[in-house]
């Protein structure tokens, strides 16, 4: 029998944990906000952990076989047969990664382009970073618009400065998997501006039926990009940091000034934790996007019935529903300041929390276009997410019913 890593802990066992997701609201609020699964250990994963900690192997992370596995991975799901052990850097995690790639390609005040609503570190870790963001908004259709993006390069590169493209792929939060036509037309236009591209891609593995993803570095053009990959979204390992940025051809040159000591960033833990999960977490994967099918059909079907108002795009890849609230008629929340932290909450997000105990990320914080959405994570038991939804339908009506 085949089993759904989602359906497996009741809410009575979540309860239990004492992660962000489940510390940082009251009992009585279900919280299906941050991107944290509510799911166990996959097996391969967590018999590698109690092996190393049998053995006391806690010392610091060596050798290239986190590096060996994902590339091993990479051929088997995404016909990417070559990917180079050699071009790979291990880093603390993927946000670490980029900051740490940025350095290396701009300076001080140089610019970032990212396509917004994105992922609201994009904003801080940039900004801390001293570097400028410039933000080429989505499309109406949620997909990267090609001449918004051609003129956020042309201002990202005005004055002579050097420039990075950011790119989030699958996006987050809207769930799309870009096409490789689109990524075509990203490293085209990287060429011809001499903007760099930096591509996130860790929500990689989470492809959901009916699309395909397509590894940046795998596309024409793309020889002077790097990528950040890891394992923790899709085997919910957050909290065993790790990952690895792999270089283009072109770009090895600068991996190579990636400082020594980044390096130790990284868990011992983590590396075997992660190198476990793509060598052989693959049948509890398959399992795990079965389940997230499941729900995806689920969430859509639910918000029909209990708060028809909400617009629900289907994602093609992460766990994550980008949910357009405009039409509830609620104040939308901060519109025009700058991107928040993730846990602001304000506009729909508000009310689903204070009339619906249900904690969902608030859209403002996820910049230009986010106002007036909400971010919903349905990696949980289908149970809470009716009972979540079912919620926030009540929430709704009982706004109305104030209102008027």
């Amino acid at each position: 029998m085949t089993v759904n890593p989602l359906t497996q802990l009741s809410l009575a066992e979540l309860r239990r944990r004492t992660s962000v997701k489940w510390r940082q609201y009251a009992d009585d609020v279900l919280p299906l906000w941050v991107a944290e699964m509510d799911v166990p250990l996959a097996a391969p994963v967590a018999e590698a952990l109690h092996d190393a900690v049998g053995r006391g192997d806690t010392g610091y992370a060596c050798g290239t076989h986190y590096a060996e596995a994902l590339g091993d991975f990479a051929a088997r799901r995404w016909g990417w047969s070559d990917l180079p052990v050699d071009r790979t850097t291990l880093v603390p995690d993927v946000m670490l990664g980029i900051v740490e790639v940025l350095r290396l390609l701009t300076g001080p005040g140089d610019a970032v382009v990212v396509c917004a609503p994105v992922y609201p570190p994009f904003y801080a870790f940039v900004s801390h970073a001293d570097r400028r963001v410039i933000e080429a908004p989505l499309g109406a259709d949620q997909r990267m618009d090609t001449s918004t993006l051609e003129e956020a390069f042309r201002r990202a590169r005005a004055d002579g400065r050097r420039a990075v493209f950011l790119l989030c792929n699958p996006h987050n939060p809207t769930g799309v998997v870009h096409r490789r036509d689109e990524l075509e037309a990203v490293a085209d236009l990287a060429g011809r501006y001499g903007v760099r591209v930096v591509s996130d891609e860790i929500h990689a593995p989470l492809v959901l039926p009916g699309a395909r993803f397509t590894p940046y570095l795998t596309v024409a053009g793309a020889e002077d990009a790097l990528a950040v990959l890891s394992a923790s979204k899709a085997w919910n390992l957050a909290g065993l940091k790790s990952a690895l940025v792999v270089a283009g051809p072109q770009a090895v040159a600068d991996l190579r000034r990636i400082p020594e000591e980044v390096s130790h960033g990284p868990s011992h833990l983590g590396v075997i934790a992660h190198t476990a999960a793509f060598r052989d977490g693959g049948e509890w994967l398959d399992r795990l996007l079965v389940g997230l099918d499941h729900n995806r059909e689920l969430l859509g079907m639910l918000l029909a019935r209990h708060a028809p108002a909400i617009r629900y795009h289907r994602p093609e890849g992460t766990y994550l529903a980008w949910l357009d609230c405009t039409a509830l008629g609620i104040d939308s929340g901060p519109v025009g300041d700058e991107p928040g932290v993730v846990t602001d909450v304000a506009g729909p997000a508000k009310l689903f929390l204070d009339r619906g105990r249900v904690a969902l990320s608030s859209g403002h914080v996820f910049g230009t276009g986010g106002a007036g959405f909400v971010r919903l994570n349905f990696a949980t038991a289908p149970d809470i997410l009716t009972e979540a939804v079912t919620r926030m339908g009540r929430a709704v009506a009982e706004h109305h019913a104030t209102a008027g």
